[in-house]
C-alpha cells in the first residue's frame, strides 16, 4: 500500500472544558484548519452534562461538515445525532456498536500499543484503529506505540490508522508519512492560541 498522503486532524476535546469558551476555542480552529473528525471525550459519566456538551458541540461541527463523535457512549451517540463512537476498550466492543448504530456511523477502536487487538479491531468491522501514546510516558507502565508499528501498519493493513496521546513536533515529523490522522487534544488545548499551536503541528507534517 502507498504510504497517504498528509495526514488528516482528529481534534480531541479536553477531559474537562467550561463549554461556551471550549465552543468558541473548537470553532476558531475549525474555522482556521481543515478538521476530519471531533472527539467528545470528557472525564464525566453525567449524562446530562455529557448532553449538553454533544448538541453545543454538534451544532459547531456540522455547520461545518466536521464529524463528531463520541466516546464510549453507545446511547448517546444515537440520542444526541451524533455521527458515531470511539470505543476505549480495544476490539471488545466494535462488533456490539456497529450492530446497534449501524454501518452509516464512524466506529473506531483505540488499541493502545497492540498491533493484535487492531488487527481484531479491524476484522470487527472498526472504521479507523488509534494506537498511542506515542512517546514513553510515566504514566502507567510506560508503554507506547512506537513507530515501527505505525510503520507496519500502513504497509500492512488497510483500515485508517490514528496517531494519539502525547504528540510533539519530532514525533509528527516521524510519524507523518505512517499515518492517516494525527489526534490531538491538549497538544493544542492547553496552548494560549490553540489556532496557533495546531498551526505549528502542522506544518510538521510535510
Amino acid at each position: 500500500m502507498d504510504t497517504p498522503d498528509q495526514p488528516q486532524i482528529y481534534l480531541i476535546t479536553p477531559p474537562e472544558i467550561e463549554l461556551s469558551s471550549f465552543s468558541r476555542d473548537l470553532a476558531t480552529v475549525l474555522d482556521a484548519h481543515e478538521i476530519a473528525c471531533v472527539r467528545l471525550a470528557l472525564a464525566t459519566r453525567e449524562e446530562d452534562r455529557l448532553s449538553r456538551a454533544g448538541d453545543a458541540l454538534r451544532e459547531i461541527t456540522h455547520s461545518r461538515d466536521v464529524a463528531l463523535v463520541i466516546a464510549d457512549h453507545l446511547i448517546l451517540a444515537e440520542r444526541l445525532g451524533l455521527d458515531g463512537v470511539h470505543l476505549s476498550d480495544a476490539a471488545r466492543s466494535v462488533r456490539n456498536a456497529r450492530k446497534a448504530l449501524g454501518d452509516d456511523a464512524i466506529v473506531g477502536s483505540f488499541c493502545g500499543h497492540s498491533r493484535h487487538d487492531g488487527m481484531t479491531a479491524g476484522e470487527a468491522g472498526a472504521d479507523y484503529v488509534s494506537f498511542g501514546p506515542v512517546r514513553p510516558s510515566t504514566l502507567g507502565d510506560g508503554s507506547y506505540a512506537e513507530s515501527d508499528l505505525f510503520q507496519w501498519w500502513s504497509e500492512m493493513i488497510e483500515v485508517p490508522v490514528v496517531a494519539e496521546g502525547d504528540l510533539d513536533a519530532a514525533t509528527v515529523r516521524t510519524l507523518a508519512p505512517f499515518t492517516d490522522f494525527f489526534g490531538i487534544g491538549e497538544e493544542i488545548w492547553a496552548a494560549d492560541d490553540p489556532k496557533a499551536a495546531l498551526a505549528a503541528l502542522i506544518r510538521e507534517m510535510g
